[in-house]
């Protein structure tokens, strides 16, 4: 190799999409540029040499995060997240719609966003567009601008300003983003049924739960496939929680429709059995439901049914959590993980029988392909030197108060995980120092007419 190198790993364990190697990983200009043997003679400026208890990962892609900045950084915000991502082996990320103020429906609101987080992310953060009622004329200019897609709701958000779009509003979005290739992230839960529901109130987590029954989102589920069905456009599922939907994604999937699905660390791990009555750290739409409904959505990701695993880190601060009177009804509906998904992840796909391989497959390679960052997800040439330095062996008990959230507030604290990152590279640095060294991603169409790399 002739090329001058900048750094050299050299590992018993990479994850590579072929399995599993004893590899040195050969990096210049933040990229990886070839992979070659473990013994390799290949010469670079440093070198890095993982003891033998540590698997070099690729760094992850978390493609569904809310961020909050501008408007409710109080909540949360570019520096805070992006420095919890980093401790969590997350080196891309992609910022929701919403949650925000301004909430990204525009381009104006979205060059505001982008405002709010130059010079503060420690990893790589792209965005997504929303789509709500009326703003259809404003897609193309946003995908324009470098947004990596779009996102929509079915049902009310809990937000004045980032309304639910109906099943007719849905189709039109999917047949304009159709050409595009983009796809439309839908909260799927069916509006109609929600409201017939009883308002939750009080402490009981097993009353909070019925007022969410799997219909609802069965229900939107079936509204979206029809949907992509009749445009050809992609939609996207996000943070499914129902395992009944599968079969229908199932069968859809078989039958050409382009539809993805997704889900959390919280509904692989958690079960609504184990949820203390006021125990509203727990709290997020669609909820936690019982052990046998996780254990089935482990079999959907055995199955391809589900493909992604994303953190949906939904932030607030401790007194919107309602924590000292408990009342699910009040509390903010979102789960606080960003920093602890991996572990989280892979502390429940040890025990059964997955390996690292799809973990990264799970979140890291496609969810790159979901953002359409092509360049992203893999540790292979060509591909950016985001790398994570892994002890999967190793456990820790989660302290809240420790983590880089703004809000230390978590369901998984003093929680038993396994998986410890030692160390995280952004294109062959270490992540980690005072400086944030993150870049603003764009939609490699928007880069490409612009003439930059995205």
């Amino acid at each position: 190799m002739t090329e001058r190198l900048d750094l050299v790993i050299r590992a018993r364990r990479v994850v590579t999409s072929a399995g599993e190697v004893a590899c040195s990983v050969a990096i210049a200009g933040g990229q990886i540029v070839a992979l070659e043997s473990y013994d390799s003679s290949v010469q670079a400026d440093r070198q890095l040499v993982l003891d033998n208890d540590l698997v070099l990962l690729p760094g992850l892609v978390d493609s569904h995060v809310h961020i909050c900045e501008p408007g409710n950084t109080g909540w949360e915000g570019f520096e805070t997240a992006t420095r919890a991502a980093a401790a969590g082996g997350i080196t891309t990320l992609v910022d929701m719609p919403l949650d925000s103020m301004p909430v990204t429906i525009d381009v104006p609101s979205l060059n505001e966003k982008a405002a709010a987080a130059e010079g503060k992310c420690h990893v790589d953060v792209g965005f997504w567009g929303g789509v709500v009622p009326g703003n259809i004329r404003s897609l193309r200019p946003l995908l324009e601008a470098g947004v990596l897609g779009f996102k929509c709701f079915l049902v009310d958000s809990g937000l004045e300003d980032f309304p639910p779009v109906d099943a007719a509003s849905l189709e039109v979005a999917l047949a304009e983003l159709a050409p595009t290739g983009c796809p439309l992230l839908v909260h799927a839960e069916d509006d109609e049924t929600v409201a017939a529901q009883l308002v939750p109130s009080g402490p009981s987590y097993a009353e909070f739960l019925a007022t969410r029954p799997k219909t609802i989102e069965n229900r939107a589920v079936e509204v979206v496939v029809t949907a992509a069905r009749r445009t050809g456009g992609w939609a996207h599922i996000c943070h499914l929680s129902s395992a009944e939907a599968l079969p229908l994604l199932a069968a859809a999937r078989a039958s050409g429709v382009h539809v993805t699905a997704e889900t959390c660390p919280h509904y692989l791990s958690l079960t609504a059995e184990q949820v203390p009555d006021g125990a509203t750290t727990f709290k997020c739409y669609p909820p936690v439901r019982e052990a046998a409904n996780r254990d089935a959505l482990w079999e959907g990701l055995a199955a391809g049914v589900l493909g992604l695993i994303v953190s949906d880190h939904s932030p607030c601060t401790a007194e919107m959590k309602h924590l000292d009177d408990g009342n699910f009804g009040a509390a903010w509906g979102g789960i606080s993980s960003l920093q602890l998904s991996l572990p989280v992840v892979w502390t429940a796909a040890r025990c059964r029988g997955f390996g690292l391989g799809d973990v990264a497959r799970w979140m890291a390679e496609d969810t790159a392909r979901l953002a359409g960052l092509s360049w992203k997800g893999r540790i292979a040439p060509g591909y950016d030197a985001d790398l994570v330095a892994f002890a999967p062996d190793e456990d820790f008990t989660v302290e809240a108060a420790a983590l880089f959230h703004r809000n230390k507030v978590t369901p998984y604290d003093g929680r038993k995980l396994y998986g410890v990152v030692r160390t995280t590279l952004l294109r062959g640095e270490t992540v980690g120092g005072s400086a944030p060294a993150g870049s603003l991603l764009r939609h490699p169409a928007a880069a490409n007419r612009s003439g930059a790399r995205p």
